[in-house]
């Protein structure tokens, strides 16, 4: 009898441009969480967390990765910002934690760039976790009803939902008890609404590489078969 023999296996979808635009995302997200914070600024009247200017580009790369090449692949590119921010957490806990050197003078600098506490951290791991899986969620499903058409609703639409689930898990839980609850409140609110102005200022250039991407990689994925557990790596 002769052996039997299998068909090749489908070759995989190679995408050009996917790998840049998921490391963009991956340094946004990590220069966001690692640098900003350690300023607080004011300008015009308002006074801000410094890292809210670049942080809203990450929902801007999360935007274009679910328009483009759809959920799933943008759930892979979620769950690598994940594992990036807990191992630069682990990696700021263990290097600040380290006893200085005798005659070693940057020990105060580095508590005060890197020295967050396990409580701001959890925090902000759980909001990013949460706030990006809502706005890939509303985007993709968006998209369906939409039929493809009104990109600036949707990803303002979906930026609206994702930085709402961000805020209200990060301030109460970073802050709640440590601030004055209206001063959390301030924050919480003020920092919203200029991340939402931020991604609706930023909707011609999402509009400007989405349709190059789409061109240039020849995709414009819907959703339509999706499994959208955000526990699942399959693309």
């Amino acid at each position: 009898m002769a052996p039997t023999t299998l068909p090749p296996p489908a070759a995989a979808r190679q995408y050009r441009y996917f790998d840049f635009v998921m490391v963009a995302f991956v340094v946004i997200l990590l220069c966001a969480n690692l640098i900003g914070p350690a300023k607080v600024a004011a300008l015009g009247g308002f006074t801000f967390g410094a890292g809210i200017l670049f942080f809203p580009l990450s929902y801007v790369f999360g935007d274009i990765l679910t328009e483009v090449y759809g959920y799933a692949r943008s759930r892979r590119v979620v769950w690598a910002g994940f594992g990036a921010l807990v191992f630069a957490a682990v990696m700021s806990a263990v290097v600040v934690g380290l006893p200085p050197a005798p005659g070693f003078g940057g020990q105060a600098a580095l508590e005060g760039v890197f020295g967050n506490t396990p409580r701001v951290v959890a925090a902000s791991l759980l909001a990013y976790f949460c706030g990006e899986f809502a706005n890939s969620f509303v985007l993709a499903k968006m998209k369906l009803r939409t039929g493809g058409r009104r990109l600036w609703l949707r990803t303002i639409g979906s930026t609206v939902v994702g930085e709402a689930v961000d805020s209200l898990i990060f301030y109460p839980l970073a802050f709640l008890g440590v601030w004055e609850s209206a001063l959390v409140l301030q924050v919480m609110l003020t920092n919203y609404a200029l991340k939402c102005a931020w991604e609706a200022l930023m909707t011609p250039v999402t509009y400007r590489v989405v349709a190059f991407l789409k061109a240039r990689e020849h995709e414009d994925y819907f959703d339509w078969e999706t499994d959208f557990s955000p526990f699942r790596l399959g693309a």
